[in-house]
């Protein structure tokens, strides 16, 4: 995935500020859609780039990741995470496993609570 990034960084790339991201991201939706990279600032600090989705960066795993990483932070759920990735419940929870992703979240006295109803 990075060489393939790395091809885009060849072409001019737009450079946009938070204050540009409020009054002009509609921008930088048109330029992602071209397929063009574009760079976002912070105080003239590159803080993240925006890369367009493409069926190149889903066939070489992207959705994937995003979708790993969206559930290793909490942000969605486990069938949101298969959906995002294009793959069954039964695959992304193998795929989490693979990764070391826990997929239940007990803090101790419930798991124990959990543990006491099987016993």
């Amino acid at each position: 995935m990075y060489y393939h990034l790395m091809e885009h960084m060849r072409e001019p790339m737009d450079i946009f500020n938070v204050r540009d991201l409020r009054e002009r991201p509609g921008e930088l939706i048109r330029e992602a859609e071209q397929g063009l990279l574009a760079m976002v600032t912070k105080r003239g600090h590159p803080v993240f780039i925006a890369v367009p989705f493409t069926e190149e960066l889903v066939k070489l795993g992207l959705s994937k990741s995003l979708a790993l990483r969206m559930l290793e932070e909490k942000h969605i759920s486990l069938r949101q995470a298969a959906k995002i990735a294009g793959i069954s419940l039964e695959e992304i929870l193998c795929l989490a496993s693979d990764a070391g992703v826990s997929v239940v979240d007990y803090d101790p006295k419930e798991l124990d609570e959990e543990l006491a109803v099987d016993n």
